[in-house]
């Protein structure tokens, strides 16, 4: 073999060294990344049921509305990132039912706006839908109390 050879050889073998350490550096980099991910997905988890834990805790006691919890409730429970979050449609049917109820009704500056008849006709709708679901929503709280995604 000649120089010109070797001298190919060896650039040849520096440039698949150069290119293999630097797969391996996005390869490990990747890896750190993804454990970041991990941790943060995890901790919006942790965080958010936190305040499921909370805001079902404050239902239970008569400390939020229902109709409130609901909203909020199920809000939070379709945003938890997880591979199977909860179905609340099927899983408390109940709490669902109010949230179904009341998730369309005018808030803040759009609820003032309303003439004062429609706006107590709305609150009698939901006080009705309320007073119907209640017990079977304090139930379905003890079991979003318990719920964790470990």
């Amino acid at each position: 073999m000649s120089i010109l050879e070797y001298t190919l050889i060896a650039i040849a073998i520096l440039i698949i060294s150069a290119l293999s350490f630097y797969a391996g550096k996005l390869l490990f980099q990747l890896k750190r990344q993804n454990q970041v991910q991990r941790k943060a997905r995890q901790e919006r988890v942790v965080r958010i049921m936190e305040s499921v834990h909370t805001i079902a805790w404050a239902v239970e006691q008569q400390q939020c509305n229902l109709s409130e919890g609901a909203i909020r409730l199920v809000n939070l429970l379709d945003s938890v990132p997880v591979e199977s979050p909860p179905n609340c449609k099927r899983d408390y049917p109940n709490l669902y039912s109010l949230f179904l109820a009341v998730r369309e009704l005018p808030t803040h500056q759009q609820r003032k706006d309303l003439p004062a008849e429609i706006r107590a006709q709305q609150d009698q709708n939901r006080e009705e839908q309320e007073a119907k679901l209640e017990s079977g929503i304090l139930k379905e709280m003890v079991m979003i109390r318990s719920l964790s995604f470990n």
